[in-house]
């Protein structure tokens, strides 16, 4: 008797904790599932996108399932398990207007120590002007470049009309100085860009130069001066053999809604991607494509050779209305030289100049000009996105002499 009391004890207790375990495995069971492939778009609880099984709604911060669903422990212990809101696009820049820039940068440029119209005007404003004086003034003239025929040109007419005039008043000397060195940089020039759709296609523009003038940069700031002219414009990233260069110009464009073409692959074909965004820019009717190419030095007769490739992949669907080179104004000669070059291998129409801030080097406009026959259609004056303006013969010059 005694034993089957006990047997029957034994039950009791054995029912009893089996009872209070079987709860506790299916809560368990009820967190689990297994992970058997991607889940429909419509199921409020997305699987975790490394494969792991876990779902989303049991991590912290997931979003929180739909009403009528058990609530997870998260919830329960007052953690915010709602997704967080997409992040709000960011706005688009609007690029400052041309005429702003124009007057901005001739402010800058005539506040700053530029050796050539201040030297000048000390020199000539002298009591006495003689054989030393007009010395140190070839000298000034040839220490900014301005070129030995032009120096010499500019020497004799100045030293020929105080002769004549007799007068070295402030006043004179500077009206005198203004009229003969705007003759220098002549502003009968055409310096517009052709930045015009012609035959149903957009205008094509190159930026060429050797490395470290800034071409990208450059790219990305002419964008910046077409978007506020209203034009619809494409870049193309034909820089591929610089690290970041695509990305670089990406970034530029992106922040005025301007697309890019580039390429995901290190040191893919500059030909190639050059003619896939002007067939883009063709497909998409804009107004302008810009191609970035590589920095590249003049003595290097593959990579120029590789430039003008370049541009006759180009030519092969549209042709090629601008190609500007980018020349440092501090590099002075040196910069004359690589523009030579780069024009007798893509025909160079306009010269884009940068750190034109009044150094000395600023007399590179002369010669250039000069030597090429080839306008400065561009200049920058800073490193703000919206310091590049298309250059002006008599703005110019009157910020020199302010």
């Amino acid at each position: 008797m005694n034993q089957t009391l006990a047997i029957i004890l034994y039950i009791v207790i054995g029912l009893a904790v089996v009872g209070g375990l079987i709860p506790v495995f299916l809560k368990a069971r009820k967190n689990t599932q297994n992970y058997t492939g991607p889940r429909d778009a419509n199921d409020p609880a997305p699987v975790d996108s490394a494969g792991t099984g876990t779902l989303l709604e049991d991590r912290p911060g997931a979003q929180a399932p739909p009403s009528g669903m058990e609530t997870s422990g998260l919830e329960a212990q007052g953690v915010d398990t709602a997704e967080p809101a997409a992040p709000a696009a960011p706005a688009l820049e609007k690029p400052l207007p041309v005429e702003g820039r124009l007057v901005r940068l001739r402010a800058r440029l005539s506040k700053s120590n530029n050796a050539l119209g201040k030297g000048l005007l000390a020199l000539l404003s002298r009591d006495t002007i003689d054989e030393s004086v007009w010395e140190e003034v070839e000298e000034t003239l040839l220490l900014a470049d301005i070129g030995t025929d032009s120096t010499m040109d500019l020497v004799d007419t100045l030293r020929e009309r105080v002769k004549v005039l007799g007068v070295r008043s402030p006043e004179h000397v500077q009206a005198m100085l203004r009229e003969e060195l705007i003759k220098l940089v002549d502003p009968t020039m055409d310096r517009s860009l052709n930045i015009g759709r012609h035959d149903g296609r957009p205008a094509v523009l190159m930026v060429v130069g050797v490395n470290g003038v800034g071409k990208t940069t450059t790219v990305g700031k002419l964008a910046r001066v077409l978007v506020a002219e209203d034009k619809d414009v494409l870049l193309g990233a034909a820089d591929t053999f610089r690290a970041a260069a695509a990305e670089q110009l990406a970034t530029w464009g992106a922040r005025v809604g301007v697309p890019t073409v580039k390429s995901d692959v290190d040191g893919a074909d500059p030909a190639s991607i050059a003619f896939e965004a002007v067939k883009a820019g063709i497909e998409q009717e804009v107004d302008v494509v810009m191609v970035d190419t590589a920095g590249r030095l003049q003595n290097k007769v593959g990579l120029m050779d590789e430039l003008g490739k370049v541009k006759r992949v180009i030519e092969k669907q549209a042709t090629v209305d601008e190609v500007l080179l980018v020349l440092d104004a501090t590099t002075g000669q040196n910069g004359l030289s690589q523009a030579k070059v780069f024009s007798d291998v893509v025909n160079i129409t306009g010269i884009v100049l940068t750190k034109l801030d009044g150094t000395a080097k600023g007399g590179i406009v002369v010669a250039i000009q000069k030597t090429l026959g080839v306008p400065v259609k561009l200049i920058g004056l800073g490193e703000g996105a919206d310091d590049l303006a298309p250059f002006d013969a008599e703005n110019f010059v009157d910020a020199l002499l302010s």
